[in-house]
């Protein structure tokens, strides 16, 4: 689910990228409908300050189009607190939130006073097909989510990518906090064996915004 775009500089995206050149970038949360399940990865932002924003409304509204309430959310995964992922977490106020625990001591202030938490280390199981694990590259607690359907496993990469030629290239972001685990995340999950979505994929719905379902990203 696209609710925007911003633009981010080549020094985040590419290590030694240059601060003065920018590309485009996606503003996504995703959605797994599973067994009575509707699972949230991140719950995105209302604001963006010091970013400039095109097609932008609340993740809320996208959700409207979708054909659903923020109520009706039954669970939210933080890949990271940061305040694009973690800002309009207060509207699903039904939800179970989980989160690593270093990102919650980052982000408890964006938290509803009387959230229901599951709070995690290296790695926590939402259902038998939905896995979190901490990689720790992006951010000190920064996770993945990787959903098995069938034979595929996607890999929602939170900002452990934001291009897909970090994965392509095998290179890490330039904004990695820890670099040698970024390098592991980047072997590992560039394997064909697995489908990468990335939060900030500038090719998810180009110059708009919306949803669209998993088969047609494949």
């Amino acid at each position: 689910m696209k609710y925007g775009q911003t633009v981010l500089s080549h020094k985040h995206i590419y290590p030694n990228g240059d601060p003065e050149r920018y590309d485009s970038i996606s503003l996504t949360v995703y959605l797994i409908e599973q067994d009575g399940r509707r699972i949230l990865v991140d719950a995105g932002c209302d604001t963006m300050p010091g970013f400039p924003l095109s097609h932008f409304v609340s993740p809320c509204e996208i959700l409207a189009r979708y054909g659903l309430t923020p109520q009706e959310i039954t669970d939210v995964i933080i890949t990271h607190a940061h305040h694009d992922h973690i800002d309009a977490i207060r509207h699903f106020t039904n939800a179970t939130v989980y989160v690593q625990e270093k990102e919650y001591e980052r982000g408890k202030q964006y938290l509803p006073e009387h959230a229901r938490l599951h709070i995690f280390d290296q790695s926590c199981s939402v259902t038998d097909d939905v896995q979190v694990f901490c990689i720790g590259g992006h951010s000190a607690g920064s996770c993945i989510v990787c959903y098995t359907l069938g034979e595929h496993v996607y890999v929602i990469c939170g900002d452990e990518c934001y291009s897909p030629n970090n994965l392509l290239y095998k290179i890490p972001t330039g904004a990695s906090k820890n670099r040698e685990a970024s390098k592991a995340f980047i072997e590992e999950y560039s394997k064909p064996c697995y489908i990468p979505l990335l939060c900030h994929d500038p090719r998810i719905l180009p110059d708009t915004n919306g949803y669209v379902v998993l088969e047609e990203l494949r």
